[in-house]
């Protein structure tokens, strides 16, 4: 019986040594593409010809993002300036000098349950990870 338990912890602990970088590096992986992305939409949408993020960038995002295999109907977006005027208006671009700030949330979806192997308690499976970033608009009208 006590060959069998020692067993039994070996093989969960060598489970959880075998795959812990996997899964991690899923991780790693999204916060990059979401932070890559970030990078992406705020150098578009703050230049000279936008000053603005709208609806139509935040749908061609959850398609490129749907195609590096993440839910696109679970990935959140919120757009803001630093002068609390609307950033996500094409009507009203935000003005040059004006800072655009973005932040997009995806949530963790269970990567971290091979943690309960050795005890620990993995996060909720609608915990979010989020990348945010900020630029300046060079919108001049």
């Amino acid at each position: 019986m006590k060959s069998l338990l020692v067993f039994v912890l070996f093989a969960a602990m060598l489970c959880w040594f075998m795959f812990a970088p996997l899964y991690k590096h899923v991780f790693i992986v999204r916060h990059a593409v979401l932070q890559k992305e970030v990078d992406y939409m705020l150098e578009v949408g703050a230049s000279g010809d936008h000053g603005y993020v709208d609806q139509a960038m935040i749908s061609e995002s959850r398609q490129r993002l749907a195609t590096l295999g993440m839910n696109p109907e679970a990935v959140l977006y919120e757009v803001r300036s630093t002068s609390g005027a609307a950033a996500d208006n094409s009507a009203a671009p935000v003005l040059r000098g004006t800072g655009i700030q973005l932040t997009i949330r995806y949530p963790y979806e269970r990567i971290f349950e091979i943690d309960r192997l050795v005890g620990m308690t993995p996060l909720s499976a609608d915990t979010l990870m989020s990348a945010t970033g900020m630029k300046m608009s060079e919108y001049v009208p």
